[in-house]
Order: structure tokens, then C-alpha cells, then sequence
């Protein structure tokens, strides 16, 4: 009985650095190579592309009417897809997608940070995490949800850029389109309503988008 009672205190007390790991987010800055008016880390960028994967989500089943897909789940994944960059960092793309021998090591380095996270939380919460991290993509459903955040991920970029040259930064111009023919390419609806219906709006004045 004491036994028992003993290995229930050791497990009360043992902490998990899981969620302190990823407020680390938030000391991670991205668009190293660029020069910004605004900084912009991890963390927020991570919320935006939650906020937009919720929405291509609520376009895909409300407005589009295509087969359903979960918009909570599809939120979930967005709020998580880039949680390795707390180890590894914003590796500019130019750099990441060089060649298809460099793509290959950083995937691999990236599926070895997400294990490395992954084994900061208690085993009972360890598989809930690694469908967020490291979805199943042969899973129709996870494949689909995955399509979206990865459109998601996009357009928060067209939009960083698109802010950054509306307040006069020419530095984000190039970028702006490289990335805009990239979510055209992507053939996904979903986007292309977002494009179309809510991007036009941003850099208005608070005045204007009160109205």
C-alpha cells in the first residue's frame, strides 16, 4: 500500500515541459532575411493561420458544400504546424527547397524535433500531440484538413507581405508574388474564395473597417 502510495506522489510531482516549450514561440522571428517594418514570430503567426484554416474550412463545408471537414480539427493542426521551428528556426524557404537532397535532411530533422517535443508531455497525451505534429497524410480526412492549413500557411504569408508593402517596404514586393502564383497553383478553392472575399480589406483604416 505504501508502495502504491509513494509511486502516486512521484507521479503528481513530475512536471512535463511541453507547454513551456511552446511558449518559446514566441522568441522566434520570421523573414530573417528580410527587412521588416513590422517583426513578426512563430506565435502569432501560428494564431493567423489557425484563424484562416478555421475559415477555408467553414468555406469548404458552408459555402463551397463539399464533403465535410472538421473545422476544430482543421484549427488544431494549423495552431501546431510549424511547432518545430521552436528547434530548428525559420529556415528561409530559398534555403529549405534548394534541392530535393536538402528538403529530404530538413524533413527528417524536422520529424526528429517534433519527437524531441513530443516526448515532453505524459505518454497518455503523447499520441493526442503526434496526429497535431506529424499527421497521417495517407488518412483521407487528415489529408484534406492538412490541404488546408498548408493554404493557410500561404496566405498568412501574401498577407505579411501584402502589409509590409502597403506601409512603403518594397523589400517583401518579389515575395508577394512568388507566394500569390503559389496558392493560385495550389487549385484550391477554398483560398482563392479567401483571396477574392476577405483579403481586399486588409491595411483599411479602423474607420474603414467599422463601417
Amino acid at each position: 500500500m505504501e508502495g502504491k502510495e509513494e509511486e502516486l506522489v512521484t507521479n503528481e510531482e513530475k512536471q512535463y515541459n511541453f507547454y513551456a516549450m511552446l511558449d518559446r514561440m514566441q522568441y522566434i522571428q520570421r523573414w530573417g532575411l528580410m527587412r521588416n517594418t513590422r517583426q513578426e514570430n512563430l506565435k502569432e503567426h501560428s494564431f493567423d493561420v489557425a484563424v484562416i484554416a478555421h475559415s477555408l474550412a467553414l468555406i469548404h463545408n458552408r459555402i463551397l458544400k463539399q464533403d465535410y471537414i472538421d473545422p476544430y480539427k482543421t484549427m488544431a493542426e494549423a495552431i501546431y504546424h510549424d511547432v518545430t521551428e521552436i528547434i530548428t528556426g525559420d529556415l528561409p524557404t530559398p534555403i529549405k527547397y534548394i534541392n530535393r537532397d536538402l528538403k529530404t535532411a530538413y524533413k527528417e530533422v524536422e520529424a526528429q524535433a517534433a519527437n524531441n517535443i513530443l516526448n515532453l508531455l505524459p505518454e497518455e497525451l503523447e499520441p493526442e500531440y503526434r496526429e497535431l505534429l506529424m499527421p497521417d497524410l495517407s488518412d483521407e480526412e487528415k489529408k484534406k484538413i492538412h490541404r488546408l492549413v498548408k493554404a493557410a500557411d500561404r496566405i498568412s504569408a501574401f498577407l505579411k507581405c501584402l502589409m509590409e508593402e502597403k506601409a512603403g517596404n518594397d523589400e517583401f514586393s518579389r515575395a508577394k508574388q512568388t507566394i500569390e502564383d503559389s496558392i493560385h497553383k495550389l487549385e484550391c478553392e477554398e483560398a482563392e474564395y479567401y483571396l477574392a472575399h476577405f483579403v481586399p480589406p486588409y491595411g483599411l483604416t479602423l474607420d474603414e473597417i467599422s463601417k
